[in-house]
């Protein structure tokens, strides 16, 4: 038998309108909430906190004002003169834990104007949905990101049990020693009892995230040769200008066997202790240039080392007084910087990747949780304020939720897009979330007494 449905036809009708407007009022719900993140983060990008002369005070501004509307309770702490370092605090409420420590520093390296496709304080977005600006990879990302991730948590009522803490702090670019290197050392620091902090990594060109359990820390080295003048064209030995470059010849032969174990894949680059000549600095000056028929009689050069936390740091040093700056050939070197690849207790400054970390475990799962993968752990090639922290005993993760993304700190047109930039709000919700929901070992234990 047939059935009529016509008398159905105006329900239907009117339920497929509602669905269809619920569905457009989601999806512009959605889009408004997506520009709101995005100009937030154009904003910060767009304030220009580049060395050696960053606004700080815009940047602080910035931060107080978005603090101030997630109702985390801040002050400005400062350590150096004009360096202002702004602390964030939302308190969990088992206060007596050890606390989560989100930290991002403010200031960024210069640009070349000139050789960027878009201003390097613009924060254009081309139609691929590429944002150009300095510090879109290093590392105001991350700093937005740990915000917007905690706005996502307020807002769906989360609540912490551990206290977390944000520090946007200034100075890292220049050694970090009037911010993160201060912080430590300061009363305020030892108060927040910190637990576990999160900073900074790399980028990743593949799907998998890149995580960093160490670091090379920085030696740099300024080596000085001297000798007696003569005539350009004079013939003698143990010249300011010989004796330097026999020394810059062995520190090139180090430097390629170091560089050949990573080309041949036997070491990851953040392995292996990496050289490079910063500075060459040698003779006379003239109001055209330079004196040509005259040797000088002191030359100089600089070097930027980076040394692995697996480096034996002693025979380093010998070959650097023996071999690359001996005094038999009138040579001298000095240490502009020198850091340790030991903590405050004498151990290798490493955060540990296995079972003994539970940080590790969480961070592992919050990750796969939020649909994402982590490589194998690194140890950063470069240098960061993690460094800070791990020499005082503290386990510290750099983590820069970029995946699909080439690696352009400090490069020309460093960008990140859109949508990677998203993925890592959610992939710090599932974290930030994760890591104050733990509450640790029984008994009033603290996490750095297990670890």
């Amino acid at each position: 038998m047939e059935r009529n449905f016509r008398h159905l036809f105006p329900a239907l009708s009117l339920l497929l309108i509602i669905l269809l407007s619920f569905f457009i009022i989601t999806s512009s719900s959605s889009s408004d909430e997506e520009w709101a993140i995005i100009s937030r983060f154009q904003q910060y990008l767009q304030i220009n906190t580049a060395q050696p002369n960053p606004d700080y005070a815009q940047s602080t501004s910035f931060i107080l004002s978005l603090a101030k509307t997630l109702t985390l309770e801040s002050e400005t702490l400062e350590f150096a003169p004009g360096k202002p370092l702004v602390l964030l605090k939302w308190p969990g409420k088992e206060p007596t834990l050890p606390s989560v420590l989100l930290n991002s520093h403010t200031d960024v390296v210069p640009s070349e104007a000139l050789k960027w496709a878009h201003p390097p304080f613009g924060a254009h977005i081309d139609d691929d949905g590429k944002i150009y600006a300095r510090g879109s990879q290093d590392m105001k990302c991350v700093g937005m990101q740990y915000l917007e991730a905690i706005r996502r948590l307020k807002s769906s009522g989360f609540q912490p049990i551990r206290t977390v803490y944000l520090s946007f702090v200034p100075d890292e670019e220049i050694g970090g020693h009037g911010g993160v290197e201060s912080f430590v050392a300061s009363e305020k620091f030892g108060e927040m009892d910190v637990g576990i902090v999160l900073d900074e990594g790399l980028a990743s060109t593949d799907e998998k995230y890149r995580v960093f359990y160490a670091e090379r820390c920085p030696w740099w080295l300024v080596i000085r040769a001297v000798g007696a003048p003569g005539h350009g064209s004079k013939l003698y030995d143990n010249s300011a200008m010989e004796n330097l470059m026999k020394s810059i010849e062995s520190v090139r032969r180090f430097r390629a066997a170091q560089f050949d174990m990573v080309k041949a894949g036997l070491k990851a680059e953040g392995e292996v202790i990496s050289v490079n000549m910063a500075f060459l600095k040698a003779g006379t000056p003239s109001p055209t240039g330079f004196v040509m028929n005259l040797q000088p009689s002191e030359a100089e050069a600089g070097f930027d080392i980076r040394v692995p936390p697996n480096a034996d740091e002693e025979s380093l040093e010998k070959r650097i007084a023996e071999e690359w700056a001996p005094s038999s050939r009138n040579m001298t070197f000095e240490f502009k910087q020198k850091g340790s690849v030991h903590d405050m207790f004498g151990k290798r400054a490493l955060t540990a990747t296995d079972s003994s970390n539970p940080w590790w475990a969480l961070l592992e799962e919050a990750v796969r949780k939020a649909n994402g993968r982590i490589n194998k752990p690194e140890i950063f090639p470069a240098s960061t304020d993690s460094r800070y922290f791990r020499q005082q005993g503290i386990p510290a993760i750099g983590f820069s939720p970029m995946a699909n993304t080439p690696i352009l700190l400090h490069d020309h047109n460093e960008f990140l897009s859109k949508e990677e930039y998203l993925k890592g709000i959610t992939m710090y919700e599932s974290i930030i979330g994760a890591y104050a929901s733990y509450v640790g070992p029984a008994g009033g234990e603290t996490l750095k007494d297990e670890l």
